[in-house]
């Protein structure tokens, strides 16, 4: 599928910034009303001044209600961003390496304790078979055979894979011991499935101890960093020397559209 530059930057700028001009909309809920419905200043007020504790300490002050509205909605905003990023991963894999929406979704199934089935699902999957390009092709296995060699992963493994599987996270901060098992149990099982993990991060913002404990677990870890000319360690590199899209370049155009929408979201998150 050949889309026009302009054409495709749209797509994928729609793809990003509709769901951060949602969050403008949030409203923090005070454990009051139904999901995705929250309190106005006005509603905030009374059901604070109804309350005699937070009535004596002044909690109604509408400077309050601001910056619960502010947090949380920028909270949105990150992981509005996050998940977009995610759609927007699998859109670009698509385009470039001509796959369908089958070959970039990959998920297993996991018992509880309780002795039902869950279905665990990350966030994106390169099938070696599914990319119809040889010259792409070669340039793929190449890249995982490095990125596994990299990482320490037995060359009996290696050999074997005949895919990537791919998190992808705008920035990873928190020390989530739930969520880090999480990703750790979906490794082992990609290995066991003869695909690769690779954690994706299109920011520098990532904790030290985590990016240690998941590099000895044997996922690779991207970061995004630029200038680095290395795919092994850097985000944007891969997407350019790998996949074949300048993800970067696509930032960097856009750029000014980006800041304008998250600076009009905040605007009115920080408004009374």
């Amino acid at each position: 599928m050949n889309f026009g530059l302009d054409t495709q930057d749209k797509r994928y700028l729609d793809i990003v910034l509709e769901p951060i001009r949602v969050c403008a909309r949030y409203k923090p809920r005070f454990g009051q009303g139904k999901r995705g419905k929250g309190l106005t200043l006005e509603q905030f007020q009374k059901l604070y001044q109804a309350d005699p504790f937070y009535n004596w300490f002044g909690l109604d002050n509408p400077m309050m209600y601001t910056a619960h509205k502010a947090a949380g909605g920028m909270t949105s905003v990150y992981r509005q961003i996050g998940s977009r990023c995610e759609k927007l991963f699998r859109t670009i894999l698509c385009d470039s390496l001509r796959l369908t929406h089958n070959d970039v979704t990959w998920s297993y199934k996991t018992q509880l304790p309780t002795g039902k089935e869950r279905t665990l699902y990350l966030d994106g999957r390169v099938p070696l078979e599914g990319i119809s390009d040889d010259h792409r092709k070669q340039i793929f296995h190449t890249w995982m055979q490095k990125a596994a060699e990299k990482i320490g992963v037995d060359t009996k493994i290696s050999n074997a894979l005949i895919g990537a599987v791919f998190e992808i996270r705008q920035g990873y901060k928190s020390k989530d011991a739930k969520r880090q098992n999480a990703d750790i149990a979906s490794a082992a099982i990609a290995y066991t499935k003869a695909h690769f993990p690779c954690a994706i991060i299109l920011s520098t913002q990532i904790d030290a101890d985590i990016l240690d404990r998941y590099r000895s677990e044997k996922w690779l870890v991207l970061t995004g960093i630029v200038g680095k000319n290395d795919p092994l360690v850097s985000t944007y590199d891969f997407m350019w020397d790998v996949v074949g899209y300048d993800l970067e370049g696509f930032f960097q155009r856009n750029s000014q559209r980006l800041r304008g929408e998250v600076e009009a979201t905040l605007k009115v998150l920080l408004a009374p």
